[in-house]
């Protein structure tokens, strides 16, 4: 069984400067139609015009490049559209194949930077297959694969069967919360006194750059609606697996549904 657990580090400011420039290795890729042009043109130019990509894990730049000539082999093949840079900043990530990390506890082991500390231990038994760790608004996360032994389930208090459907269902709707922060968005005036209840509107209306102040706020607040919902999903799911030892769950189209009254 091939599980991952994600676990929120506790990085100094210099192990937060590490993370940053190593998933930034991703973003620095020459747009060449194959993985093979791609490497090559890299190693030929890394060590003079990106010295400081040597400082960290190498399976950064490599799997970027892995990734781009899988996106160009699709885009020749029209399954999809042309390759975009990705931004500084907006998904920040970079892997970790199972020999460039190792665990100890509630601490976990990445090259060039040594011992990360982890707000917790993993808590799958197995072989450790990979790790990715990336940033949510301005906190880091690792989530580590494990090919995990089988993981004993308790009895269902349940012995019966049951079904799920959209709409079907009303258990924990976090729809109230997702409003409670959502309000958030739309408070406080603009530092500018333009009278723009919202400063990062204002920017963007009178096309000035947003500044990281508003922007991680933002990234913030979107965070916390996202783990809202998650965790949501998380208490219904456990819901549903302590009741029913069987759980039925029909294929729907949601997305054609929602564009029908």
């Amino acid at each position: 069984m091939i599980v991952a657990h994600k676990i929120a580090p506790a990085p100094n400011n210099q192990q937060a400067t590490y993370f940053a420039k190593a998933a930034w290795k991703a973003d620095h890729n020459l747009p060449k139609p194959s993985q093979q042009s791609l490497r090559r043109q890299l190693n030929a130019i890394k060590r003079e015009q990106f010295p400081w990509m040597l400082e960290g894990s190498k399976n950064a730049p490599q799997m970027a490049i892995i990734q781009l000539g899988a996106a160009f082999k699709n885009f020749w093949a029209g399954r999809a559209k042309y390759p975009k840079f990705r931004k500084k900043g907006v998904d920040d990530r970079f892997p970790l194949t199972n020999d460039q990390f190792s665990l100890d506890g509630r601490r976990i082991r990445i090259p060039h930077l040594g011992w990360v500390r982890m707000q917790e231990a993993l808590r799958f038994r197995g072989k450790l297959i990979s790790a990715t760790v990336s940033r949510v608004a301005d906190r880091w996360f690792v989530s580590i694969t494990v090919a995990a032994d089988a993981i004993p389930l308790r009895p269902a208090e349940n012995q019966g069967a049951t079904g799920v459907d959209l709409g079907g269902i009303g258990h924990g709707n976090t729809l109230h919360k997702e409003k409670r922060y959502s309000v958030l968005s739309r408070t406080g005036p603009c530092s500018s006194d333009c009278g723009d209840s919202l400063e990062i509107s204002c920017a963007r209306k009178r096309g000035r750059p947003i500044g990281p102040k508003p922007r991680l706020g933002f990234a913030r607040l979107h965070a916390r609606i996202a783990n809202i919902r998650q965790e949501g999903l998380h208490k219904l799911t456990s819901w549903l697996r302590r009741r029913f030892h069987r759980v039925l769950v029909k294929e729907l189209k949601v997305g054609g549904m929602e564009k029908n009254r």
